[in-house]
């Protein structure tokens, strides 16, 4: 499916726009800690996009769940770690994001699971 290999390359390129954001500008504006949970959420952006990558050229069926998980579960999950870390030079309490990222985390492991049965069964 095109717009699996689409939502993989895109993670995989904000990933890596987003690293290189958080290592040449953000090291000087957050806290250790704050950097180390973006970095986090670029990191796992890059991972969902190369497994997307992957799952678009398996010869597997009916992919959508796997894509629908890994493709919300990245949002959910890396955009409300960027947010939550990016809270102190934003000057915004975001505190309310927080219970967003274990739903995305649990989408991802759901993705995961799929893509585990669908590789046994096909």
């Amino acid at each position: 499916m095109k717009k699996i290999r689409i939502a993989g390359a895109v993670f995989a390129l904000f990933s890596v726009v987003l690293g290189a954001f958080a290592s040449h500008l953000l090291r000087t504006l957050l806290t250790e800690t704050s950097l180390h949970s973006f970095e986090t959420g670029a990191r796992y952006m890059m991972y969902h996009g190369l497994a997307l990558l992957l799952v678009s050229v398996m010869q597997i069926e009916d992919k959508r769940w796997i894509f629908r998980f890994f493709f919300w579960g990245t949002i959910l999950f890396s955009f409300s770690i960027f947010f939550l870390s990016l809270q102190s030079i934003m000057k915004v309490d975001l505190s309310w994001i927080g219970p967003i990222t274990p739903i995305g985390g649990t989408l991802l492991i759901f993705g995961w699971f799929f893509l585990l049965i669908k590789s046994i069964k096909d």
